[in-house]
């Protein structure tokens, strides 16, 4: 990725609420080494933003209309691997941020984060470096050469995981295999993996599951 002549950081965002770009937008419009370049509300937005622009960093939702943020994160991997991608997202850390950086992103951002830890990461993440959030990093250390036990979400592949989220956010069966491009019949049966792995019977199990652990 080649930044512009002014030696600028080009950042593409991606969220589909207007209001979050915008905010986005306000925060890092204050830093002289940041730039804006495009701004994109689907998926496949991202993808094709990101073919004509090339930015130096990619700021995205996990959460987005046409393709999740799990599959565009997966398909920009592919198309340019050294892309840093930061994920910015309302679920919580502990939980989401370590898989995402395991799968390829150069950090995850909590949207409840302070500005001035977005401007950090993005300065930290175009640097080549791995950016978490001070909070997740302490957490990390605490556990360090304790043993702690697997919760039952963690013994998901990294599909299984995308798919259980979907299920306990409410979504049909259906629904998953449009918005992910795949039959209806894999998605049961990753249903079922999800529900054998996790020592549950129904989508109920999950969706509780999902709550009392702030999944969701």
């Amino acid at each position: 990725m080649t930044s512009q002549q002014n030696s600028c950081i080009s950042v593409l965002i991606a969220d589909d609420h207007e209001i979050v770009r915008q905010g986005i937008e306000k925060v890092i419009s204050k830093t002289a080494d940041i730039k804006i370049i495009g701004q994109a509300a689907t998926g496949q937005e991202v993808i094709d933003l990101v073919k004509t622009l090339r930015p130096d960093v990619v700021l995205m939702d996990i959460e987005m209309p046409e393709k999740t943020g799990w599959d565009v994160m997966v398909e920009l991997k592919a198309l340019a691997p050294k892309l840093p991608i930061l994920i910015l997202s309302i679920f919580p850390e502990e939980h989401y941020g370590m898989r995402f950086i395991r799968a390829g992103a150069s950090g995850y951002l909590n949207k409840g984060s302070a500005p001035a830890q977005m401007v950090e990461a993005i300065r930290k993440v175009h640097a080549g470096k791995k950016y978490v959030s001070p909070e997740l990093a302490e957490k990390m250390i605490q556990e360090m050469g304790q043993h702690v036990e697997e919760q039952p979400h963690q013994r998901l592949s990294d599909r299984e995981f995308q798919i259980f989220c979907m299920i306990a956010s409410g979504k049909k069966l259906k629904e998953i295999a449009d918005e992910l491009s795949v039959g209806i019949t894999t998605v049961s049966t990753h249903r079922h993996r999800i529900l054998e792995k996790m020592e549950m019977k129904s989508n109920a199990d999950l969706i509780h599951y999902a709550i009392k652990n702030k999944l969701i």
